[in-house]
């Protein structure tokens, strides 16, 4: 039995988790974590996700967290970044969902990674997962011949744009293809252009109402098209995969880890 903490507990994936660890059958949640000064601090964690009065501490201590194996973290990149040093230090492994990172920041994660095994993945849905594996393999076939767009939508809430997930779909393809993403990424078209360059890798992002995720990565030719899609309609599935993850990560020696890793995908 893995033990298990949630990191953001409160929030609208960290209540997904909470639940989740509880009814899943190969996890034992130690308890959860929220804000400093939050009106939570004491509460049963159960109750918070609609389980009801089960013994699941929240805290807004790390260190009251330490009997857990494993630490879940569905927070913010500023959050995330302490969590992890917390982590390196006591030797918790740790898998992070959350996303936004920059180059530098994804440094810092990677130098704690020498202590610890940490799963970062900015999507843990397993579906998503083998829809990189797809669109890889797209891209080694057709890649070449064929304009590349990848498009995605999120709820109004989420911050960071592109998603996580969009910017690793072109990060997969660009890597197929030999490209550099940062040269060939396209974030938003207006007015009158040249023709569209075919090394070029076009991102569309939608923000609205409450939708949980879709991406989709489009190879667009003349005469013919493929698109390789995933529609999220359930936070549940980030919840489960992140569950599959946890389990993975304690039988692993420290590094830095992904869904791919934890799937069998490489």
């Amino acid at each position: 039995m893995i033990k298990v903490a949630i990191l953001g507990c409160n929030g609208r994936m960290g209540r997904n988790l909470m639940a989740t660890a509880i009814e899943h059958s190969d996890i034992s949640l130690v308890g959860g974590s929220v804000r400093p000064g939050s009106s939570l601090i004491g509460s049963d964690g159960a109750e918070i996700c609609g389980l009801g009065k089960q013994g699941v501490p929240v805290t807004d201590k790390l260190d009251e967290l330490s009997d857990a194996d494993v630490v879940i973290d569905f927070t913010s990149v500023e959050a995330t970044l302490e969590h992890v040093k917390w982590c390196a230090k006591q030797k918790k492994a740790m898998v992070i969902g959350t996303t936004g990172f920059s180059a530098e920041q994804l440094k810092l994660i990677e130098d704690c990674a020498k202590d610890t095994a940490i799963v970062l993945a900015p999507n843990t849905s397993v579906g998503v997962n083998v829809l990189f594996k797809l669109i890889e393999m797209a891209a080694n076939v057709i890649g070449n011949d064929t304009d590349i767009e990848i498009s995605e939508a999120h709820h109004r809430f989420k911050k960071d744009a592109p998603s996580g997930t969009a910017m690793k779909m072109g990060q997969v393809i660009a890597n197929a293809l030999d490209r550099d993403l940062d040269k060939v990424a396209v974030y938003g078209r207006q007015g009158l252009s040249e023709e569209r360059d075919r090394n070029t890798i076009g991102f569309a992002t939608v923000r609205a109402g409450d939708i949980i995720g879709e991406h989709t990565a489009l190879f667009a030719d003349l005469g013919e098209r493929l698109e390789i899609s995933h529609k999220a309609t359930s936070r549940k599935t980030f919840a489960l995969g992140a569950m599959r993850a946890a389990n993975w990560v304690t039988s692993v020696e420290p590094g830095l880890y992904d869904m791919q890793d934890v799937l069998g995908l490489r």
